[in-house]
């Protein structure tokens, strides 16, 4: 009973799975062998279709070449046939011409006879031929030459007389305009004497009237540096260069700065009350202008508002327009320039030059 039991306990389906795997393995390997050999006769049995494609291509070829050589020989054939019965009917026709030629011999000697009495008679015509149109072109040319000669003699003779006559017609019409170019010339000269008798008299005039516009410029000038003297009562800060009141720029600026301080203010207020009493007295027809130019030391500034000292000059010098504009002083009486660094006074590295370089000049001159 115990026996039994354990029969029935053995388990066959490991080892049929076993077998089924290595079945499936070999069917598995047997597909990858069929498929790679029908792949590779495939490829064998393409390569085979393009071999006898290519064979049959050359079998065309072959065939072609072979029509071509064979319709080149049936041509040369017949041309062959051609050829022949050429030649015998040549031949026929040379039999024909040697009996032709036997019996034509004799009148051939006879007209050779006949030819050669007829060549004589025909070269001695020629030569009498060529002896008369010899003379019938000497007979010729001296008829041309001489109405040649008598036409060109008539020519000329009346190109002569018309040509004369032209001539004449022409040295009177120009004879008649050098007359009256000479007149003219003689106008010419007698008006160019007159107006430069007249423009060198408007010169001495515009001379002397801008003689005494510069003078009265200059008296007026004088007039305006010693009013301004007077008021500004001889300070040190302000002084006179030549033709310009000279301010440093410490007493209507304040360092690096274009706004006029207060100090400044009051100066300019003293200014432009001086500048309008004069102005009154200037004639309306005498052309001034009061012209600001602002001067800087050769210290370089660069910032966001004065990049350069150009700048910062240029800016005082405008600033200094406006407060006189707006003082009473007409607009078009004002001017304002900016030189920077570049003319200084004193060229110095010292605090007293860069002192008296930073400047602004004042100058009544004409626009």
């Amino acid at each position: 009973m115990a026996v039994l039991r354990r029969r029935r306990g053995l388990d066959f389906w490991p080892g049929f799975v076993d077998a089924l795997a290595a079945l499936l393995m070999v069917m598995i390997f047997v597909i990858l062998i069929f498929t790679i050999g029908q792949f590779v006769l495939s490829d064998a049995v393409s390569g085979r279709d393009r071999a006898i494609s290519r064979l049959n291509a050359d079998l065309a070829e072959i065939a072609r070449q072979l029509s071509l050589a064979t319709d080149a020989k049936t041509q040369a054939e017949a041309q062959m046939a051609e050829l022949s019965a050429s030649l015998a009917q040549s031949q026929e026709k040379e039999r024909t011409l040697a009996i032709d030629l036997s019996a034509s011999e004799d009148a051939r000697l006879a007209a050779e006879e006949e030819s050669a009495r007829l060549v004589n008679d025909i070269a001695a015509l020629q030569r009498l031929k060529a002896e008369l149109e010899v003379e019938a072109a000497r007979l010729a040319v001296a008829l041309d030459t001489s109405e040649t000669s008598l036409t060109a003699e008539k020519e000329v003779s009346a190109q002569s007389i018309a040509q004369m006559e032209l001539l004449n017609r022409q040295l009177a019409a120009v004879r008649t305009q050098l007359e009256e170019l000479n007149n003219a010339l003689d106008a010419a000269k007698a008006a160019a004497a007159d107006k430069d008798l007249k423009i060198e008299e408007l010169g001495k005039e515009l001379n002397i009237a801008l003689a005494q516009r510069t003078r009265e410029l200059a008296r007026y000038r004088s007039e305006f540096f010693g009013r301004l003297r007077a008021v500004l009562d001889k300070r040190d800060d302000i002084q006179i260069v030549g033709d310009r009141f000279v301010f440093s720029s410490e007493v209507l600026f304040d360092s690096a700065s274009a706004d006029v301080s207060e100090a400044g203010k009051a100066q300019l207020a003293q200014l432009a009350s001086t500048l309008k009493t004069l102005a009154k007295d200037i004639p309306d027809d005498l052309p001034w202008v009061l012209q600001v130019d602002g001067h800087t030391d050769r210290r370089p500034i660069n910032t966001e508002r004065y990049p350069s000292n150009w700048e910062l000059s240029t800016a005082r010098a405008v600033a200094i327009v406006k407060f006189l504009r707006n003082a009473g002083i007409p607009p078009a009486r004002l001017a304002a320039t900016g030189y920077g660094e570049y003319h200084p006074l004193d060229p110095g590295n010292s605090a007293e030059a860069y002192a008296r370089n930073r400047r602004i000049e004042l100058k009544l001159t004409s626009p």
